[in-house]
């Protein structure tokens, strides 16, 4: 609580929601440098003592750029981490070092293999202790930092359950070092690290929410809007056991350093008249006005001005004059997002229309990230475009080889062999290559990187899979382009940085369709993870192509992925769907056949596609709730200016 208190007046009462110090940067690349900065001026003043500076690790993705930069600064700077001893948080249990997803394996690729810190120096939980040795190992794992005096700075993340380390909610004020059982959230989380959920461990030893506790300064760092709510609950809500981060608000030097996506439902950043006068435009107050319907479950029309004054509205209201003169604004900005035509509508005009009538038919290129994004996130959309006569083509950014199942690739092997049995009895059914398949699979351990071969029948799985949903909605073969961007072609859960060659494979195709129409993921969630990449890669592009003439007759739209859904303050185009065109949608989603099963990584345990389902039935109703007209479910998206 000492940076709260050093604050001005003013500025405690623009956070008067917060209970802990936030941070928040444009991007998780600034904030990372800026965490690192700070990293590196506490080695070098210890060093300048000549003492040890003791550091706290945390691993996932959040650290990644807080490592990238410590790395840069040791190569470029002459930053010594001679002087530095190091503690890592958890590691899951059991767990060898050799294998990619232990914490021993991620820290020395991330970090320790590129500095100088001595090797007896790092600590780290051991996941190769017999259950019976475990306490009395975390019993020394904890006085070994009292050895060294405790930690000088803990760097955090924190899971969606709240979890720091893996201290999972239920987690005492008092835990120690321990092994613990993980939730359910957690193991779903990491289901993509393990290449499925049944190969993530359900155990893990974490330090304790006591030992964090005891640290001199900590600093949590949360990237994207997948941590939103759960940063809102921690730094605005009450200290409770289930929300483990929550004891973090008792630590007297503690800060919650955040890129803006994650500090979005932060009061003062999601409803900032709640704490400061505004300078009113038309999206805060299209947001504000949403914001009073949800609250008082009254439709736009039916506002009055009690209403606006009554709930820390009346600044608002002074400077509109009435809610007559607001709610009839805002009822129309929203009732001018929805349209069945999200091509535009030729030979009408297009002045209350979110997409322009001309030209007519359009091209239009949709990006989907992983083979089956686009349908998952705007496949009524899709059939819209396609059955009105535009010209569209679909791009699959990634092959999404990894997302496939061993179980799948036997299923397709096997039927490679029956083939040959039924059409040509001559032939060497066991081809070496079906075999060498058949025995790395059988052979395989949970989390060990597939062969070439394996992921090549993956990957013409996925596009199969593809190519058959798109041909259900009517998109010719030719249209269908499979891009197998480098960046993702690791054959491991941990993708390279996206690369010149990656940027310019976008260049070129939208050199080639010249497009009048884009649709992208716009996803902020990982700022590691493969959408986010994905749309850099766009982003570049449309930067590199600015100038081109066709450029400029170019419209970009965002949708999201499967996992949230746009906030409708942010839409600008609302593409309804009527019960058929939700029916088409989910057979095309079938045809993912491996994909149509993923569990949405949630409390439920539902499949993605139900989750998608009821997030489209959900975003209609919130739509008639507003005051518009009801629809059986929407697709939303909003506008991107290049």
């Amino acid at each position: 609580m000492a940076k709260l208190n050093n604050l001005s007046l003013e500025e405690k009462l623009h956070r008067k929601y917060e209970n802990i110090y936030t941070g928040i940067f444009e991007d998780a690349d600034i904030a990372s440098k800026w965490v690192a900065g700070e990293i590196a001026a506490l080695i070098k003043e210890k060093a300048g003592k000549n003492e040890t500076c003791v550091l706290g690790l945390a691993t996932g993705s959040s650290p990644i750029g807080v490592y990238k930069e410590l790395v840069h600064l040791h190569q470029t700077q002459g930053l010594s981490f001679k002087n530095v001893v190091t503690f890592n948080l958890d590691e899951y249990y059991p767990m060898t070092p050799d294998r990619q997803q232990s914490y021993v394996y991620f820290m020395h690729e991330h970090l320790f293999d590129h500095i100088d810190i001595p090797s007896e120096n790092i600590n780290i939980p051991d996941g190769t202790k017999a259950v019976h040795e475990i306490y009395e190992f975390c019993q020394a794992y904890e006085q070994k930092i009292q050895v060294f005096g405790g930690l000088d700075l803990q760097i955090l993340g924190i899971g969606r359950t709240g979890h720091i380390g893996f201290n999972e909610p239920g987690s005492s004020l008092n835990s120690p070092t321990r092994l613990i059982s993980l939730d359910s959230i957690t193991i779903a989380d990491a289901a993509g690290d393990f290449y499925s959920i049944e190969n993530v461990p359900t155990r893990a030893i974490t330090m304790g929410i006591e030992t964090i506790m005891a640290a001199k300064r900590i600093i949590l760092m949360a990237w994207g809007e997948k941590k939103a709510t759960v940063i809102k609950e921690a730094v605005e809500g009450p200290i409770v056991d289930h929300l483990p981060a929550s004891y973090l608000q008792m630590h007297a030097n503690v800060q919650f350093i955040l890129d803006q996506p994650a500090a979005s439902e932060l009061t003062r950043i999601g409803w900032p008249w709640l704490v400061r006068e505004c300078s009113w435009d038309d999206k805060l107050e299209k947001k504000a006005t949403a914001w009073l319907c949800q609250k008082l479950d009254k439709p736009i029309l039916k506002l009055t001005n009690r209403d606006y004054n009554d709930t820390g509205l009346s600044g608002l209201l002074a400077e509109r004059g009435s809610a007559y003169n607001i709610n009839i604004k805002v009822f129309n900005s929203f009732q001018h997002t929805i349209t069945g035509w999200p091509g535009g509508k030729p030979n009408e005009s297009d002045k209350y229309r979110p997409e322009r009538t001309e030209p007519f038919p359009k091209k239009v290129l949709v990006f989907s990230p992983h083979p089956d994004d686009d349908m998952f996130a705007m496949g009524g959309t899709l059939i819209r475009l396609v059955e009105q006569g535009h010209q569209v083509h679909v791009a699959y950014q990634t092959s999404g080889n990894i997302a496939v199942s061993d179980d799948d690739v036997i299923l397709f092997v096997e039927f490679i062999k029956g083939f040959e049995n039924e059409f040509n009895k001559d032939a060497k059914v066991q081809n070496e290559w079906v075999k060498h398949v058949k025995d790395f699979i059988k052979n395989k351990k949970p989390g060990d990187v597939d062969i070439e071969e394996v992921r090549k029948i993956k990957t013409l799985i996925r596009k199969g899979e593809s190519t058959s949903a798109g041909r259900f909605v009517g998109i010719p073969d030719e249209n269908i382009h499979f891009m197998n961007m480098p960046f993702y072609e690791t054959g491991t859960i941990k993708k390279a940085d996206l690369s010149n060659i990656d940027v310019q494979l976008v260049v070129d195709l939208m050199k080639e369709i010249k497009p009048h129409q884009i649709f992208a993921a716009g996803d902020l969630t990982d700022p590691h993870g493969t959408h986010r990449k994905c749309l850099n890669a766009i982003t570049k592009a449309l930067n590199i192509l600015k100038d081109e003439a066709w450029i400029k007759n170019t419209w970009v739209w965002l949708y999201k992925g499967p996992w949230q859904e746009l906030k409708l303050s942010e839409a600008d185009m609302a593409v309804p769907l009527s019960p058929e065109e939700l029916k088409k949608k989910r057979t095309a989603i079938f045809l993912h056949r491996t994909q149509k099963e993923t569990l949405h990584p949630g409390h439920e345990n539902k499949e993605i596609w139900r989750h998608i389902e009821e997030r489209n039935i959900a975003t209609a109703k919130i739509y008639d709730k507003l005051g518009m007209a009801e629809y059986e479910a929407m697709e939303v998206f909003a506008k991107y200016i290049i």
